[in-house]
């Protein structure tokens, strides 16, 4: 792999403070944790180690379990370790990542409308589509998460 990529944070960081911009207003609309697990779900998705390196670490300082950052990656078997309305965002998550020709399905949206009121699904969706910006910058510039003891 080629290390002399462009990391486009570095080279527009206007551009990047805009979008922490954005971050922290759809960051006032959900729940820390709920931002921290559909930000590494996405993560996991998408392939980018540096995210769900950095999503985990920020879910363990916000006081999300170990338990519940491992099954992320699993967690539609995961049983009832994650809550209903924790569940409806990862199948959001898992849809608008996966898009596809279908798009959203109208059973995770309703599952999603079951649990957030409209401000906060909207902030959702646009959490997930900016982790998935991010992830996809993050992974063509081939930024990777650094050793640590």
């Amino acid at each position: 792999m080629s290390s002399n990529r462009v990391i486009w944070s570095k080279k527009l960081p206007d551009v990047y403070a805009k979008l922490g911009e954005v971050d922290e207003i759809v960051a006032g609309h959900l729940d820390a944790l709920l931002l921290e697990l559909v930000k590494l779900r996405a993560s996991v998705l998408n392939g980018c180690s540096f995210c769900v390196d950095l999503h985990t670490r920020a879910a363990l300082k916000a006081g999300e379990t170990q338990q519940r950052l491992f099954l992320v990656s699993a967690w539609y078997e995961a049983g009832e370790i994650f809550t209903p309305a924790e569940r409806a965002a990862l199948a959001l998550t898992d849809e608008m990542t996966r898009l596809g020709e279908h798009g959203v399905s109208d059973e995770v949206y309703a599952a999603v409308a079951e649990h957030f009121d409209e401000q906060r699904t909207a902030a959702l969706m646009a959490a997930i589509a900016m982790m998935n910006l991010y992830n996809r910058l993050a992974v063509a510039g081939h930024l990777h998460p650094r050793p640590r003891a």
